[in-house]
């Protein structure tokens, strides 16, 4: 059989499971994961190898529309994925709307579906959550539309039925060449997962705002032979309110943001390291064009 390979980007509205399929379907860590919306900000690539295919997988933050420009350039890298994309997965949580309906309330959604020019698949996801019933249901309803090359229920944070769904996706990539050496998971850098590995633990810790509001960047990054890596990184604030919340009482919540970043960093890294976090302030950044851009929060159109 030829080799198969291509982009595949992972679309869906925020917590659909776009991430933990990625994850699942990898069988590596590569996009964090929390319970709340929103958690991905980013374009985060993930490859899977074998001998018959390369998928370059496109994990992308949820859909929604945007109400500042943080939120717009997240936006941005849905679209750009959309553009990059051989195959487009167009997530649907089970539990968002039993007929679906609220998939199709967002225009990028809408935009999606009308693009004939792409194949997409429609995975229904957390079927776990569901009765055979109403997936049946489901199932039916989105046949009825033809946009889908094909539908596929599947739990990615049980792993069930994604080896079926990694076939169906070999089977509609183009053939081509393999881009990237067999055992290189992801193109970001050492220094941007560490990054989203801190940002997860602000996402587990903190509620509310708070760590909508914060960034995460870093500062110096050393290796060191014969000693732990040395990792200095800054928690980034919009409010000077929002400090003394990051770094809690006595220090108590940053140290608990270090000690759990820490150890999810070694284990990631796969060496030890010692980490210095900082909290600073930065007003207004989600709304300040040049702070996200500083922050990476560019696409290459730009």
């Amino acid at each position: 059989m030829n080799f198969k390979s291509g982009y595949v980007a992972i679309l869906g509205l925020p917590n659909a499971g776009k991430s933990t399929l990625m994850n699942a379907v990898i069988g590596e860590k590569l996009s964090i994961i929390t319970s709340k919306p929103q958690t991905t900000r980013k374009r985060i690539t993930g490859i899977y190898s074998d001998e018959k295919a390369q998928i370059i997988f496109l994990d992308t933050p949820g859909i929604l529309e945007p109400n500042y420009l943080l939120q717009e350039k997240m936006m941005e890298f849905v679209d750009s994925s959309i553009k990059d994309a051989d195959l487009i997965l167009l997530l649907l949580d089970i539990s968002y709307d039993k007929k679906g309906n609220k998939l199709f309330s967002n225009k990028t959604v809408d935009a999606i579906l009308g693009n004939k020019r792409k194949k997409k698949v429609l995975i229904i996801n957390k079927i776990d959550l569901s009765n055979q019933d109403e997936l049946k249901n489901i199932i039916e309803h989105f046949e009825k539309l033809k946009m889908f090359e094909s539908i596929i229920p599947i739990s990615a944070a049980k792993n069930f039925n994604v080896e079926t769904l990694k076939e169906k996706i070999i089977e509609l990539l183009p053939e081509g060449p393999k881009y990237y050496p067999e055992d290189q998971l992801s193109d970001e850098n050492e220094r941007f997962f560490v990054t989203e590995i801190i940002r997860e633990k602000i996402f587990e810790i903190f509620k509310d705002e708070v760590p909508y509001s914060t960034e995460v960047i870093i500062d110096e990054f050393k290796e060191r032979d014969g000693r732990k890596d040395f990792i200095s990184a800054s928690i980034i604030v919009e409010r000077d309110s929002q400090k003394p919340i990051i770094i809690g009482h006595k220090g108590e919540s940053i140290k608990k943001i270090g000690q759990l970043s820490r150890e999810s960093i070694e284990a990631f890294l796969g060496r030890e390291v010692y980490l210095e976090l900082h909290v600073k302030v930065k007003a207004k950044w989600r709304s300040n064009i040049t702070q996200l851009k500083n922050f990476g929060y560019h696409t290459g159109n730009e």
